[in-house]
């Protein structure tokens, strides 16, 4: 299939990269957080998604005098830690840390246990970037162009790893086959570590994984950079095409961090989080901290995280019934 998916668009507007604080209001409307709020991490503590739970809850916790703790509840793809916080009351003393796992499970796999857009109510982005297209040094390519060319050349004979079946790297994959028409065979790891283990020594060819994971190993020589899987390029590897140039127009597939609640939260609760957001993206500690990690910090309105959430799941769920992928479990 060729160039026959929906494109994926990023309805948030990426903030500025220094912006001047906004004044707090010297008194809030309510006196939330009045108790200890809970920031559920669905993977476990180490990775991405658990640091930056950890930089969410240290400032939020800073702007809003209450103490904001990460509590990690790992399994099934982030699934198990987003039925649990669906589960909750919405009392805004249970939050969800979103991580793109959360659409790419959902549209997978519809038994996952929650519905990523009725069953949550979305506070506000936080920051979002792209993945990184790469391959084991000794593959005869110089770019995802390349690649796909020798995947066409030989269909079925290339392996791409990823950190586990319906993530988003999983997804990535299907939505490249679906456009480019190649066979490529999938290998799905229990995370990221072990696969990109398999990537230096040769048992696979291909891969995606976050930028600030992949880049000590680019430098080293140990793996090639192919291409970003945004349409234009990062400033962190400004040599590395992006999709456009890489003969993928419309192809756009960012991992991006995101908070919210149960469904039913209080409006005056989803205000205060979301204006703390707004503040803490802008901090220029937190701004030094998105560029090392390869990340825009992004801002917007409940509604328009809603907005994303809805169009992203929908475009995963085409990439999934153009595939015909079948999966009954993680």
């Amino acid at each position: 299939m060729r160039n026959t998916l929906p494109t994926r668009r990023h309805l948030l507007q990426t903030a500025p990269a220094l912006a001047a604080a906004i004044a707090w209001p010297a008194a809030r409307a309510s006196t939330y957080p009045d108790r200890t709020v809970r920031i559920v991490v669905p993977f476990a503590p180490g990775a991405g998604t658990d640091a930056m739970g950890r930089l969410l809850a240290q400032k939020l916790g800073e702007l809003l005098g209450g103490q904001f703790v990460v509590d990690n509840r790992a399994g099934a793809s982030g699934a198990i830690g987003s039925q649990h916080v669906a589960q909750s009351p919405a009392d805004g003393y249970t939050l969800l840390l979103i991580a793109a796992p959360f659409t790419t499970v959902a549209a997978v796999l519809p038994q996952a246990g929650y519905d990523p857009v009725r069953g949550f109510t979305p506070i506000g982005m936080v920051a979002q970037g792209p993945l990184l297209w790469a391959a084991n040094k000794d593959l005869p390519v110089a770019n995802l162009r390349e690649a796909v060319e020798l995947a066409r050349a030989r269909p079925g004979r290339l392996n791409y790893a990823s950190a586990g079946t319906g993530g988003i790297n999983h997804l990535a994959l299907e939505m490249l086959k679906a456009r480019s028409g190649v066979a490529i065979e999938h290998i799905p790891y229990k995370g990221i570590a072990p696969a990109t283990q398999d990537l230096i020594s040769g048992q696979v060819q291909l891969l995606t994984g976050t930028i600030p994971a992949l880049l000590p190993l680019v430098r080293e020589g140990r793996i090639k950079p192919l291409a970003v899987t945004t349409a234009r390029r990062s400033p962190v590897l400004p040599d590395v095409p992006g999709m456009a140039e890489s003969g993928f127009d419309n192809f756009e597939v960012s991992n991006f961090f995101a908070l919210a609640g149960p469904a039913g939260l209080p409006q005056s609760v989803v205000e205060t989080l979301n204006e703390a957001i707004g503040r803490i993206v802008r901090l220029p500690d937190v701004q030094a901290r998105f560029r090392t990690d390869a990340l825009d910090a992004a801002t917007g309105t409940p509604q328009a995280l809603a907005t994303f959430l809805t169009q992203d799941f929908a475009s995963w769920r085409q990439v999934v019934v153009a595939q015909n992928l079948k999966i009954d479990r993680l």
